[in-house]
């Protein structure tokens, strides 16, 4: 069995930005290690003053590009998956409501055929079937107005005002209602 020896982990030079350039930066450096950003505790030589407040806010600015490098890799990452898996969910919606006006279509024209074949003249039968549809698009058109205030976020928009209103106005309608 062949083993493989460890990778080092990339450090701030791997990452684009510049090595400590004096042997005492160098030694910093080294003394903090690469875990010195996530522990919090102070890597001090012996007989080495603590460092000062604006020296420890100039490290951490310095040092603050490396750990949000990472994160915002993964961001990109992320983004450029759900941006594919958004892309396939599109197609996918798509093919779906294609092959499901199809059925609809299909479903209907049974509908039509056997009730001409029960004895009701077509045109009667076409006009029932044009009802339904219309009936049941007016009332999904209904549906959608009432959902829309929902887009506003309501209740969110109410808790983060300054002073909020406990209720909610008295006027509006409720759109989770049926």
């Amino acid at each position: 069995m062949v083993a493989h020896a460890a990778q080092p982990t990339p450090g701030p030079a791997d990452q684009g930005f510049p090595e400590p350039q004096s042997a005492e930066e160098r030694a910093a450096a080294g003394a903090r290690g690469p875990s010195a950003a996530n522990d919090g505790a102070p890597h001090q030589a012996a007989g080495e003053q603590p460092e000062g407040l604006f020296e420890s806010l100039l490290a951490l600015v310095k040092d603050l590009p490396a750990l949000v490098s990472d994160r915002v890799d993964l961001l990109s990452l992320e983004l450029k998956r759900a941006g594919r898996a958004l892309a396939q969910i599109l197609v996918l919606v798509v093919a779906g409501a294609i092959l499901g006006i199809t059925a609809w279509l299909v479903l209907w024209g049974a509908i039509v055929v056997g009730l001409v074949a029960l004895g009701l003249p077509l045109a009667l039968t076409l006009f029932l079937v044009l009802a339904i549809n219309i009936g049941a698009a007016v009332w999904a058109l209904m549906r959608v107005r009432r959902l829309v205030p929902m887009l506003g976020l309501p209740a969110t928009r109410r808790h983060l005002m300054v002073s909020p209103s406990p209720t909610p106005s008295a006027g509006a309608p409720d759109p989770g209602a049926p």
